[in-house]
């Protein structure tokens, strides 16, 4: 579905824009970066070969695959990592700004990124881990030891970086994948900007939750002087499952979540949905796919005051079988139209299960890929800030997301409880070959 293009620039290699006097000149505009700090002068080379050698030893074994640790998930390949992956437990979202608008600038992050992402998702330091006492570490050392544990580091684009109030800030705007449009106001959003948008997004999953802050905590790192974080979102506990091997999980309100979610397996499904094909016009971002992120304040006191009928009748679902009021078990069809003796229809009109419905949203479906959060306490409330941090991927925000929110917005019984607070849209290019970068075909010609 993607197209390769063997004849790229190679991670690191020099182009005859960045070779530019100009180029040059941007580069030098933020200061020192970590690579100018370490090799320019020639006491710091004597440090390099004293046990400083830092980022340029974590960058040469970027590109060796071999050696990779038990339980890592392969780097490369058509699609990025943490999408169609088996649902990992543990998330560290991060939505970063970026603090250049130099073209090579961002290129070189982007190179950077890939390279680190890379060594930690195959289990390795981004770089020494110690060293000279006069050289910072290269990689902050937390995950020291422990192993990736499914670590996946996928990375997309926001609609800011192609244009933001009318300016093409990194001459980009012709590249702009075609359903890269902001998301626009929707019903029943009460979203903190703090909390909202961002240039870069880094969605790192791991089955420990260690490394998967240390992969965001260590690409902030790296983007010091070009990019630095917006906001971040932990989370716990899966709320879907991505994969048909994995037991459908339960949400904070106890109910069990994304049940008919759609599962990897089904290629089909994934080809219509969730992947980008030849149907983009912008051939280097076919093969890629577009995440909506929506952090979602669950009010769990006002929910755990209410009586078990009243939760069963917001979702559809039993609470306890996770099966559709008109069935027995979980995996039973979901019958809209079953009445009962009052001739009200089984599962209510505003139940959630059914506004969220395939059945009613044009056949549309999400691969939803959530979290449950919790932030400690509202001192506002003194209640619980805890809730969801919904992810989705898709082919189109407008047709999926968008219009199945736009439903849920005005009638899901379920807005009683919960309140939108975040919000991002992030374009996730395709997958990385190896020795290229995360998002290169922005910058062929």
């Amino acid at each position: 579905m993607t197209e390769r293009h063997d004849d790229a620039p190679q991670a690191g290699a020099g182009t005859p824009e960045e070779s530019s006097p100009d180029a040059r000149t941007e580069r030098g505009g933020r200061g020192m970066t970590r690579r100018r700090a370490l090799f320019a002068g020639g006491g710091l080379l004597g440090l390099a070969a004293a046990g400083g050698a830092g980022y340029a030893t974590g960058h040469a074994e970027a590109s060796a695959p071999a050696g990779a640790a038990k339980g890592a998930v392969p780097f490369h390949g058509e699609h990025q990592a943490g999408i169609a992956t088996p649902a990992q437990d543990r998330l560290a979202f991060g939505a970063f700004d970026l603090t250049t608008e130099s073209p090579a600038m961002l290129r070189e992050l982007l190179r950077e990124w890939t390279a680190a992402a890379e060594l930690m998702c195959a289990g390795r330091p981004t770089g020494a881990v110690a060293g000279h006492p006069e050289v910072p570490p290269q990689d902050t050392g937390e995950a020291a030891g422990l192993p990736p544990a499914q670590l996946t580091i996928t990375i997309g684009f926001g609609p800011t970086v192609f244009e933001q109030d009318g300016k093409d800030r990194f001459g980009l705007a012709a590249k702009r994948p075609s359903a890269l449009q902001p998301l626009g106001a929707l019903p029943g959003d009460e979203l903190d900007p703090n909390r909202s948008g961002g240039d870069l997004c880094v969605q790192a999953c791991s089955n420990d939750p260690q490394v998967a802050f240390h992969a965001v905590r260590n690409l902030a790192r790296i983007a010091s002087g070009t990019a630095a974080l917006r906001w971040m979102q932990l989370g716990f506990g899966r709320t879907s499952s991505t994969t048909r091997g994995q037991v459908t999980p339960r949400n904070l309100f106890g109910f069990k979540d994304g049940t008919n979610n759609l599962r990897a397996e089904d290629t089909k499904g994934m080809d219509r949905f969730v992947w980008v094909g030849r149907e983009e016009p912008q051939a280097w971002f076919r093969g890629g796919t577009y995440l909506v992120a929506r952090r979602i304040r669950m009010l769990i006191e006002n929910w755990d005051r209410d009586r078990l009928g009243d939760q069963e009748a917001v979702f559809g679902r039993s609470k306890v079988s996770g099966a559709p009021l008109t069935g027995q078990a979980e995996f039973d069809p979901v019958d809209l139209d079953i009445k009962g003796s009052d001739g009200v229809t089984v599962i209510p009109p505003n139940a959630h299960i059914r506004l969220a419905a395939p059945a009613v949203n044009d056949g549309q479906h999400l691969l939803r890929r959530g979290y449950s959060y919790t932030d400690g306490i509202d001192p506002r409330t003194a209640q619980l800030d805890a809730g969801l941090f919904f992810i989705a991927f898709q082919q189109d925000p407008e047709r999926q997301f968008v219009a199945i929110q736009k439903k849920l917005g005005v009638g899901d019984a379920l807005n009683e409880y919960i309140r939108h607070t975040g919000s991002g849209l992030f374009a996730v290019p395709p997958g990385i070959r190896r020795g290229g970068f995360v998002g290169e075909g922005l910058f062929r010609s």
